[in-house]
């Protein structure tokens, strides 16, 4: 299916109820169960379905699976602003003591994030001179977790070369990171070049009125987190094994 297709289907044929065409907003916050039996498989995570909208929507799972499927992804989760978005990706491998590196030409509440409220969680974000692949590694040390970088820099415009960073990060045992707002993945899709997380502030290019704010966070499946313990709270693995749909085209 085409991306401009899956910009308008993506992830939903139709109301099974009425036949609309059209996503109805699920304005909810709550969910019937079949029987308390039911209600407890859904909170058990055993069986699919609604339990209450802060976790999932009808709504919003629909736009989860429609930019999952622009990016190439594997799942995503949609969020309240893009700098939500970019706040649960970092702290996702961050904790009190580890590091991220991020280009230098940064979106300017990213850089407040990055700049102030991190640090005061003691994560450190640390600014590498300029935003090549050389000058991103010369920063990494063993408390590192991640790489950080906007594929069209916003406002100065610059193209980051995914691939070479996204080589370092995996060299480095660690997830690239890439905020994909300018571009959309109609232009570009990071994960082609070896991002691990795509992030998107949707009130910009994806909302396309100006009228909504939100943010998402999507998993390209590149990353073995389960296998890589260099997020969190273990220590890093250096050289991380040859492989993984990124940069390279294979598995990890």
């Amino acid at each position: 299916m085409k991306r401009e297709t899956i910009a308008i289907h993506g992830g939903f044929d139709s109301d099974p109820t009425t036949k609309a065409v059209a996503v109805p907003i699920y304005q909810t916050a709550a969910y019937s169960f079949d029987s308390a039996e039911h209600g407890a498989a859904l909170f058990n995570l055993e069986v699919p379905g609604y339990r209450y909208t802060r976790i999932a929507n009808p709504t919003t799972d629909i736009l989860e699976q429609r930019v999952t499927q622009l990016e190439g992804g594997v799942a995503a989760l949609s969020v309240a602003s893009g700098q939500t978005a970019l706040m649960y990706a970092s702290m996702n491998a961050l904790e009190a003591g580890r590091n991220l590196i991020t280009v230098p030409q940064l979106y300017g509440t990213t850089y407040t994030l990055f700049a102030h409220v991190l640090p005061k969680m003691g994560m450190q974000v640390r600014f590498a001179k300029s935003d090549r692949a050389a000058d991103i590694e010369a920063l990494i040390d063993e408390n590192t977790r991640g790489i950080f970088c906007e594929t069209v820099g916003n406002p100065a415009g610059n193209v980051c070369d995914l691939e070479a960073l996204a080589n370092v990060a995996h060299r480095n045992a660690m997830p690239l990171i890439v905020d994909n707002t300018v571009a959309t993945p109609i232009l570009v899709r990071p994960v082609e070049y070896g991002a691990d997380i795509v992030l998107h502030s949707l009130t910009k290019f994806m909302g396309g009125h100006g009228t909504t704010l939100g943010g998402i966070i999507v998993d390209c499946g590149t990353f073995p987190w389960s296998e890589i313990k260099g997020t969190g709270l273990a220590a890093p693995i250096r050289n991380m094994p040859e492989g993984g749909r990124g940069s390279e085209g294979k598995d990890w």
